[in-house]
């Protein structure tokens, strides 16, 4: 596993890029408190090619910058196209970023609040299935959204992305400390 970049998020991705190739999405990790336990929301992705798979396929809500875009929109964007939830004016707390195994560079915000998953709906994509048949289906781009304890969401989560969690520990450790 490569280590993660721990980078100070940009505004925007030209402010990343210059002139780099690399793709670039943004996204959030939505957590809350229950019962006095921290939960994560994780999204699975939608699709037959992941619908057998679990352990190390999940991710927090993102979707692709495109050149021009803020980091910030595009993950707000993302997350209600992927849940159906808004975050509304919810103060976002920057994570940093890290370098995916296809070398997609994923920036993300966490932020507290509370979704019901049986609610959540997400946007759709067509894709050949099956692959080689010349055949397009049309799939959800997250099939659910689960909320995990911490243990659990490091397993299920895609292996680049466990930093994500690990930061958000530190910082609410911070914060009950202070």
């Amino acid at each position: 596993m490569r280590r993660a970049r721990d980078t100070a998020s940009p505004r925007s991705v030209d402010d990343y890029h210059r002139g780099m190739t690399e793709r670039v999405s943004a996204g959030i990790l939505l957590y809350r408190q229950r019962h006095g336990r921290l939960e994560i929301l994780l999204a699975h992705p939608g699709g037959p090619r992941f619908a057998a798979r679990d352990d190390g396929v999940w991710s927090i809500p993102k979707g692709e910058v495109e050149p021009g875009e803020e980091l910030e929109a595009v993950a707000r964007r993302e997350f209600e196209e992927e849940t159906g939830h808004s975050l509304g004016s919810a103060g976002l707390v920057p994570l940093g970023s890290t370098i995916q195994k296809g070398g997609k560079l994923v920036h993300a915000w966490a932020v507290e609040g509370d979704l019901d998953p049986a609610r959540a709906t997400s946007n759709t994509y067509e894709t050949e299935w099956p692959s080689g048949s010349g055949q397009l289906i049309e799939v959800p781009e997250i099939d659910r959204v689960v909320w995990f304890e911490p243990a659990a969401a490091r397993v299920a989560i895609k292996a680049p992305q466990v930093v994500f969690i690990e930061r958000l520990l530190v910082l609410l450790e911070s914060h009950s400390a202070s």
